[in-house]
């Protein structure tokens, strides 16, 4: 099975809340909500990835010194197994923007069962929730 190596990020505001993308009509699993992030390209680290995704995205500038490691999820899809480091992040230059036509939403830890998410994203709202 085909390992597939995904760096997402837990973008958290002055206020706690989660930033939440929503994966736009034409992608595998449209519509459910996810943690923002993306593919680990060949030669690239997981935060290298982040930080590209994120201003690929968002429009935002992070720093690989602002990105805490904080959980990880391992997941069996039909087509591939995932493995997703999630990082934590509160610092970022720049005003968040949706640039591939996502919608956003900031939420509570409390309220993340409230968005559909993909099956590997479930087992990391426990973790949100009791580390905020």
């Amino acid at each position: 099975m085909k390992l597939l190596l995904v760096s997402a990020v837990a973008l958290i505001d002055t206020d706690g809340r989660i930033l939440l993308a929503q994966r736009p009509e034409g992608k595998s699993l449209a519509g459910l909500w996810e943690f923002p992030g993306g593919k680990v390209e060949p030669g690239e680290t997981p935060e290298e990835a982040l930080i590209r995704e994120l201003q690929e995205e968002l429009g935002i500038n992070t720093w690989k010194s602002c990105l805490a490691p904080l959980t990880f999820a391992s997941h069996n899809y039909p087509e591939f197994h995932l493995l997703m480091p999630l990082f934590a992040c509160r610092k970022w230059e720049g005003i968040i923007q949706p640039r591939e036509g996502q919608k956003l939403a900031w939420v509570r830890a409390a309220d993340l069962r409230n968005y559909p998410m993909p099956p590997a994203d479930e087992p990391l709202i426990p973790i949100l929730r009791d580390w905020l």
